[in-house]
């Protein structure tokens, strides 16, 4: 069949042709456009549920270039989806803003909006409007965080007493391709949190805290290093590999002449002229050497590159230094010596100077590798958190995991309440939802009834991922919970028979939530949800 077609004409008389495709769109309206919508969120949703827990599987993402990425954190795996609908777009800014805010949980919070519209869904086909829907998600938000309050616990944040610190953050590590260290790598991360805290303003500076890796190795050989780690090595294989006492000059301007910022070009047309050049230059690399000198600095870390004809010159001058450092690391480096950035040689003076207790030189093994590590820092609450691994992939997963682990312990340093993990808090806040969705007369309490199915979705797939038959452990939970009134019982994922009956039940069953800002999500989630039903 043809198109529908015309020729219109422009300024220039130059005819175009008009393609009338109208007729073959179709807009949805009403609940078709929400169904779509719902769907949309749905299908993200379902895709994240097989990774939620300790037994989630990982999920393998290929992109445009080739590159691999195995990983189960949430946000991570949205953010690498190429997703093209507006709603589904939403679930992955969703899974970003739990990222950005709380630092995990990223996984559960997509599955429990999907969960959340899905019930929604079966609400608008009975007639029920969804601005009465997202009402009565509100007010059933609102009783779930009472709950939540009423189960918390609480634990005095010690930086003498570590074991709950590292117990809690163990609970994160143990659905990652790191879980094999989860021990060692939960110290790591509670030693690093603890190091840049503010205990008294319960506050992280999470700026003051390093991830980086190197392949090569074991992940057994992660370490933690007060101080800075610098993927550099001294310019000069004949400078020494130590130093101690270090005064740094921290330099962001380059060891060469100065060069004529104007048109004009210099021309050597003799042997005469090229030796006063050669004679120029060596004056200049020494006065900027003398400079550096005269402040008593015995180090220099320069952003930029020299020549070798500088480098030379600043071994005669026994001066050691470092070339091409990155700017972040120039500026921890800063922060951790207590030094200040000189952009030009005139302005350097001892006062600017940066002051570390040792600079030495890390090798690796048989290989070329090194690495400088600066410690003793002035201002020791500076850390780097060094990753060894295999190969680049298991580096960025295991990069991934600490950055949780670390949030967790951030978390806890800010509001030191705990919830019990295994879906136990879900269901706590779904049948305390449920039962005052009986004591209110108006439409809202079909929602509220949703909300609270909505919240059994966490401990259904973890129950599912874990091998168990989802609704009959479930149920079987929801009945001990009201039974024995005991909020702590949730889905025995390790398969180790800890129930959470007593308060010193295993730890494996705890998860951390930052209990401040999971009103944050829910809130997100109404919106969403509003959103979609319009």
């Amino acid at each position: 069949m043809n198109t529908p077609q015309a020729i219109a004409f422009d300024e220039f008389g130059r005819p175009f042709i008009i393609l009338k495709e109208q007729e073959k769109k179709r807009r949805l309206t009403g609940l078709d456009a929400q169904k779509s919508h719902i769907l949309a969120a749905k299908t993200v949703a379902n895709t994240l549920k097989t990774s939620l827990g300790p037994n989630g599987m990982d999920k393998m993402l290929v992109s445009g270039d080739g590159d691999v990425t195995i990983t189960n954190d949430g946000a991570t795996i949205l953010s690498q989806m190429e997703v093209e609908h507006q709603i589904a777009k939403l679930m992955v800014q969703l899974s970003k803003s739990q990222d950005d805010e709380i630092g995990d949980g990223t996984t559960g919070v997509v599955v429990l909006a999907g969960a959340l519209l899905e019930q929604a869904e079966q609400l608008l086909d009975h007639g029920i409007h969804p601005i009465r829907i997202a009402d009565g998600y509100e007010l059933a938000a609102q009783i779930a965080l009472e709950e939540l309050d009423k189960i918390s616990e609480s634990f005095p944040i010690n930086k003498d007493v570590k074991g709950l610190l590292v117990e809690t953050a163990k609970t994160t590590l143990g659905s990652k391709i790191v879980s094999r260290c989860q021990q060692q790598i939960a110290e790591i991360a509670v030693e690093a949190v603890l190091s840049v805290a503010d205990l008294e303003r319960k506050d992280v500076d999470f700026e003051l805290i390093k991830v980086t890796g190197k392949v090569g190795g074991k992940l057994d050989d992660t370490m933690l290093v007060k101080g800075v780690l610098v993927d550099k090595d001294m310019s000069h294989p004949q400078m020494p590999k130590v130093v101690k006492d270090a005064k740094i000059a921290i330099l962001t301007c380059p060891f060469e002449p100065p060069k004529p910022k104007t048109k004009h070009k210099l021309d050597v047309t003799s042997v005469e002229d090229y030796h006063k050049l050669r004679e120029y230059e060596k004056n200049t690399f020494i006065e900027m050497i003398k400079q550096v000198k005269d402040t008593g600095a015995n180090l220099a870390l320069c952003q930029w590159g020299f020549d070798d004809e500088a480098n030379h010159l600043l071994l005669q001058n026994e001066l050691p230094a470092v070339r091409w450092v990155g700017g972040p690391e120039i500026e921890l480096i800063a922060i951790a010596t207590g030094g200040r950035i000189v952009p030009r040689f005139s302005e350097l003076t001892s006062e600017k100077l940066g002051h570390a207790g040792i600079v030495r030189e890390l090798s690796f093994g048989t290989t070329k590798d090194r690495m400088l590590v600066i410690e003793e820092c002035k201002n020791t609450r500076a850390v780097t958190i060094f990753i060894r691994g295999g190969n680049k992939m298991i580096i960025e997963e295991a990069k991934r995991s600490i950055h949780d682990a670390l949030c967790v312990v951030r978390n806890l340093v800010r509001d030191n309440r705990i919830v019990y993990g295994g879906g136990a808090v879900e269901l706590a806040c779904s049948l305390k939802v449920g039962e005052r969705a009986d004591k209110i007369s108006t439409l809202e309490q079909y929602a509220m009834r949703s909300f609270a199915e909505a919240l059994e979705a966490i401990p259904l797939s973890l129950a599912e991922n874990s091998g168990y038959n989802p609704i009959q452990t479930v149920a079987d939970i929801k009945s001990r919970q009201v039974a024995e009134k005991n909020p702590r019982l949730g889905i025995d994922c390790m398969n180790n028979g800890s129930n959470g009956k007593h308060e010193n039940s295993k730890m494996q069953l705890v998860r951390v939530l930052y209990i401040r800002l999971i009103f944050n999500y829910f809130i997100i989630i109404i919106y969403l949800t509003i959103l979609s039903c319009n």
